[in-house]
């Protein structure tokens, strides 16, 4: 393999000539301290080092200046705080994944674009993943090509900025460009050798070509347009074992990625209209095609109908997403005040197939291709925000207010009938329901639901004098679901010396309940002799959940407190900040509350023609503490500019309490919060993350080397026996640049240079083979991908 070996020798080399130097890029390696940040504070001129809360500061570059072009994962690869685990085997979540921060549940963390609030996917995550229950932004529907960095407040602001920011903020800045442009095609795939339980071998898969491009306009005199597309094509892993059911033993499953084709493309605009005013506009759209695989049906499985599929077959999960967010309004003077009037619509719809599939109660005759329905989320926002600098003693006050009105919307369509139906063959128990890997959703799943909620804020800055900064603000929200609510933040920093400072944080914040969480319906039809009843999810609210004991969700709570410090000097900075967050009232998806437990269960579900069900409870309550620390050095010197970072997260989550029992007295109590929900939580990622990276150029040339550690993850199996541990692993990026002339850049590189997997699933542990990695590995299960990339700019 040619391009194998190439890539091998040259950065196997670049290590060796650098390695024993390289200590990691995190986010502000290239930035530096003089960054102006607007996230987490809106006072103008502050830096990531004068802020009164821990803020990264990630740029453009060094999100693309990796292997993967997927934002979730480049962000991941240099925020130690941030995880992204490669879900698979987990339906829809395989091809919309969630990102954590500070290992708390994903929608614990509000994503902006621009500084307004981005809108979540329609999916909601049901099965065991990392994240389930949660409803969150997919990262991944924005292109690296149209950002110009990244702002992670790595702290709690919900009376900043509203619902969801439990565990902090992460702010997109698009590109601002009134000329120039660049264009870049990737292409990679892993080269990796696959030691499993039960076998052994290499693969060459993954095939990943990307083309994104980007250019600036002038509008008049001082407007702009940039403007920012990207193609992605990228091929399926599969990283199952042998299948020791049927003969030959081979690899039957699709266990890793999925196979991906989008395309992306957004605009950030404005234009100046006088007297101090100017239109603004930023949005994109993007189309993404992704396919997973669900587990194989073996040639004897009871499923399988032997004239269709003699050899079995292995259903495949096509999930068609359409992303829109659009944003405009107008910034200017009025009076005193500086204002800023927004209006912003966002909508995402998943359309569903299951395909290379049946349904077996339709026997011979049934179709291999099912429509299975559509979950669609819109999200309407409107508000305005108002500040102003006033004189305070030696210093000043940064007074904000301002009002936001948004409406959310949720709907579920059906599938077609056969993705549902029980056929001609329903009446054997034995069978199936609906088509197999991912029955479609049923007419009486269809929901069509939205919400209003209205919010003000204050936000108050001082600095009265040059040592010294204080804050303050408070939040009130009406939602027309569940009432009021509101949230407070007090702030302080105090400059010890020039080189030292001391900051802390006091906040309460909160998380609404998702429409998704409080309507998401999903239903399968069984035989259970002589009738056909249904189990699923239900809304808590429902007939159903109600008959259980189901009552109205309630936003979840927090208490937040951080303290750290700040050390700088010349071209070195650190800052190391300590963190508490006691969350409240939290969200869970129960466990199936089944008709078979006990006869007052089957009485309580009989005049529904259902045996199980599940909804989401109020009542779990966690603690979650750690430690962040960023140490940054810039060198300038004859042997170029050396950028080196050290960055790491000490996190630790405990669950104090679960919900144990609903509002109706089930006698005995079954379990609502499982064993396996308990250690997702607490032990679902790293506790340990640690990212050291040195980011090298001189004249024509560069390169980044990074290495990773990650602390133990455990995927939890319903009893201590049936865990699975990733293990501590340690990951190594590298990547060579070289610049024949100013307006190309060529790169090549290695993910995973070394080839290193999370430990593999016994045999005990992975009877199919079918899962043969842990899929809550941090640093996912593919192995070793290599990549080349070349830039243009003009």
């Amino acid at each position: 393999m040619p391009l194998r070996n190439a890539l091998l020798l040259t950065t196997g080399l670049l290590a060796l000539s650098i390695g024993g130097q390289a200590i990691a890029q995190t986010a502000p390696a290239a930035e530096g301290g003089a960054d102006i940040i607007v996230t987490g504070t809106r006072a103008q001129g502050r830096t990531r080092l004068d802020s009164v809360a821990p803020v990264d500061v990630l740029s453009g570059d060094s999100l693309r200046q990796q292997g993967t072009t997927e934002l979730g994962a480049a962000l991941s690869a240099i925020a130690p705080s941030i995880d992204f685990p490669r879900n698979a085997a987990v339906d829809g979540t395989d091809s919309i994944r969630p990102a954590t921060l500070r290992g708390m549940s994903p929608d614990q963390t509000l994503v902006l674009i621009n500084g307004v609030r981005a809108h979540p996917s329609a999916l909601l995550n049901t099965n065991g993943s990392v994240g389930r229950g949660a409803a969150a932004v997919d990262l991944n529907t924005i292109p690296g090509a149209a950002l110009e960095r990244i702002e992670v407040l790595r702290d709690g602001a919900s009376a900043q900025y509203g619902s969801d920011a439990i565990a902090g903020v992460v702010n997109l800045r698009l590109r601002e460009a009134r000329s120039g442009g660049g264009a870049t095609v990737s292409y990679g795939q892993y080269d990796t050798d696959i030691d499993a339980a039960r076998s052994s071998r290499h693969a060459s898969d993954g095939e990943t070509v990307t083309v994104s491009g980007w250019q600036g306009f002038a509008l008049g005199a001082d407007g702009f347009l940039t403007i920012s597309g990207e193609y992605l094509n990228r091929n399926p892993t599969s990283r199952g074992d042998v299948d020791p059911r049927a003969t030959p033993a081979v690899v039957r499953s699709r266990f890793g990625d999925p196979d991906v084709e989008q395309g992306t493309f957004y605009f950030n605009a404005a234009h100046p209209i006088g007297e101090g005013w100017e239109l603004y506009a930023f949005g994109g759209y993007q189309y993404r095609d992704s396919s997973s695989a669900a587990f194989p049906r073996v040639p004897s499985n009871v499923n399988n109908v032997a004239s269709l599929y003699p050899d079995g077959f292995l259903p495949l999960i096509n999930v068609r997403s359409k992303d829109l967010t659009v944003t405009t309004g107008a910034r200017g003077d009025i009076g005193d005040w500086d204002a800023t009037i927004k209006l912003s619509y966002g909508r995402n719809r998943l359309d569903f197939r299951t395909e290379d599939s049946l349904n077996a109660t339709y026997g011979a005759a049934s179709p291999t291709s099912f429509y299975d329905g559509a979950l669609i989320y819109d999200q309407a926002l409107g508000g305005f925000d108002m500040s102003r600098k006033v004189p305070l003693g030696s210093g000043d006050l940064n007074i904000a207010w301002g009002w936001e009105f948004r409406r959310e919307s949720y709907e579920i369509k059906a599938g077609d009938p056969e993705s549902y139906n029980r056929g001609p063959l329903g009446g054997n128990a034995s069978l199936g329901s609906g088509a197999q890997g991912f029955g479609g959703f049923q007419p009486s799943n269809a929901v069509n639901v939205h919400r209003e909620n209205v919010a003000a804020y204050i936000d108050l800055e001082a600095h009265p004098t040059e040592a010294l900064t204080l804050g303050l603000a408070g939040r009130g929200e009406h939602y027309s679901d569940f009432g009021n609510i509101a949230t407070g933040k007090a702030s302080a920093r105090y400059d010890i010396a020039p080189w030292f400072a001391l900051r802390g944080t006091a906040s309460t914040g909160f998380r609404a309940p998702s429409l998704q969480q409080q309507y998401f319906t999903s239903t399968a039809s069984v035989f259970v002799a002589p009738n056909i009843v249904e189990t699923g999810t239900f809304p808590s609210v429902s007939d159903i959940g109600t008959a259980l004991g189901g009552l109205p969700l309630k936003p979840e709570k927090s208490t937040n407190l951080s303290v750290g410090t700040v050390i700088r000097s010349g071209g070195f900075d650190l800052t190391v900040d300590g963190y508490w967050i006691r969350v409240r009232n939290g969200l869970g998806l129960s466990e199936n509350i089944q008709s078979s437990f006990s006869p007052q269960v089957a009485a309580l579900l009989a005049p529904y023609g259902v045996s199980a069900a599940r909804f989401f409870v109020n009542g779990v309550r966690t603690t979650t503490k750690g430690i962040d620390a960023v140490a940054h050095y810039r060198l300038n010197s004859a042997a170029g500019q050396f950028d080196l970072t050290a960055a790491a997260n000490f996190n630790d989550i405990k669950v104090n309490r679960v919900p144990v029992s609903t509002a109706v007295a089930l006698t005995p109590t079954p379990v609502l919060f499982s064993r396996q929900r308990i250690v997702s939580i607490e032990e679902g990622t790293p506790r340990t993350k640690v990212v050291g990276s040195l980011d090298w150029t001189l004249d024509q040339f560069g390169a980044t080397a990074r290495a990773t550690y990650y602390g133990d993850v455990t995927q939890p199996g319903s009893t201590a026996a049936g865990d699975t541990h990733t293990g501590k692993k340690t990951i190594v990026d590298l990547e060579a640049r070289y610049k024949p002339t100013k307006a190309i850049n060529l790169a090549i590189g290695a993910n995973n240079l070394f080839d290193i997997y999370p430990d593999a699933l016994t045999v005990a542990n992975n009877s199919t083979g079918v899962v043969a990695f842990p899929y809550y590995s941090p640093f996912g299960f593919n192995g070793r991908y290599l990549y080349g990339r070349v830039s243009l700019s003009w």
